[in-house]
């Protein structure tokens, strides 16, 4: 009943803002645009810089997988002038807040739909049939940069100029990162590249960096591990002498530390080694708030746990 009642909300808002927004044209505002991940939020802000106003509707540490649109969110979305969003089933449960702004003239913009399905890795966990968690292929997320930049000089001409430029600076600086990952990979031998963490987010890094990518709860957090999945990812981790597993910012740490419980207690030492971000960028504030901080972060935290 209450799914009723907020989607009929969503429809009754759409209506009356509909009818608002074009009142309030005016040639010199900024663009309202509204993201969905913080990964996608950096993104925009890189791009638009001051001459946009961003909002994005997840913060640090937030799931993706479970988030649940607020009446203020719908809100945000009725009166932005551009929506952007991964896609792919990421953001599960916005999907028919999405439905209903299509339905009201106002197109979300699916970043993941820029990508050739070819490369995506398959899942039977999402609606999509595809891993969600893309932008760890730096070649994707430059995409997603493209396809930004692309429609906010359609949506806002007089700043083309200036969103250009941007694009330029920021594809070289992902340009840097890709180089520079792939050196503080090459520094961790092959047969220690087994990346254990409490869902599989990882697998399109694994896929670029040749990493073999484990997850203890499966591609989507929705899942429960329960005490056989504990079991058999302790087996292996003994098998394979993993030397250490990760803990990430947006997934409630206890399975993880199930695991290294059910490890130690067998008798082989498997240290946690650190907390990763997968879902979700760090505080705002800080370095791995950022896209590419976050992935500098990332690389450096897992090669230098498994390399000891």
């Amino acid at each position: 009943m209450k799914k009723v009642i907020f989607l009929l909300a969503i429809t009754l808002i759409i209506t009356a803002c509909k009818n608002d927004s074009k009142t309030d044209e005016n040639l010199n505002k900024k663009l309202n645009v509204v993201t969905t991940t913080t990964m996608i939020t950096d993104l925009v802000k890189n791009i638009g810089g001051d001459s946009i106003n961003v909002q994005g509707l997840m913060g640090a540490g937030v799931d993706p997988h479970l988030y649940k649109a607020s009446e203020g969110d719908v809100s945000k979305l009725v009166n932005a002038d551009v929506i952007f969003y991964n896609g792919l089933h990421l953001e599960g449960k916005l999907v028919e807040v999405f439905e209903k702004m299509k339905g009201a003239d106002k197109t979300p913009i699916a970043l993941a739909d820029e990508l050739n399905k070819k490369q995506l890795i398959g899942s039977d966990y999402f609606a999509s049939n595809y891993d969600p968690h893309v932008w760890f292929n730096i070649d994707f997320f430059q995409q997603f940069v493209e396809k930004v930049t692309l429609v906010l000089c359609e949506k806002d001409p007089k700043n083309t100029e200036t969103f250009r430029a941007n694009e330029k600076r920021y594809l070289a600086e992902l340009e840097d990162l890709k180089k520079d990952v792939q050196g503080v990979v090459d520094a961790l031998e092959p047969e220690k590249r087994i990346l254990v963490t409490a869902h599989d987010a990882f697998n399109y890094f694994g896929k670029a960096y040749n990493f073999n990518v484990v997850g203890l709860q499966g591609l989507s957090t929705a899942t429960e591990a329960g005490v056989k999945d504990v079991q058999k990812l302790a087996a292996f981790i003994i098998e394979k002498n993993i030397k250490a597993i990760f803990i990430e910012s947006s997934v409630p740490k206890r399975t993880i530390e199930a695991l290294q419980k059910a490890v130690n207690s067998k008798g082989h030492d498997v240290a946690i080694g650190g907390t990763l971000y997968s879902d979700a960028l760090g505080n705002a504030e800080s370095r791995e708030g950022t896209y590419i901080g976050m992935y500098r972060y990332n690389i450096k935290t897992i090669v230098g746990a498994l390399n000891k």
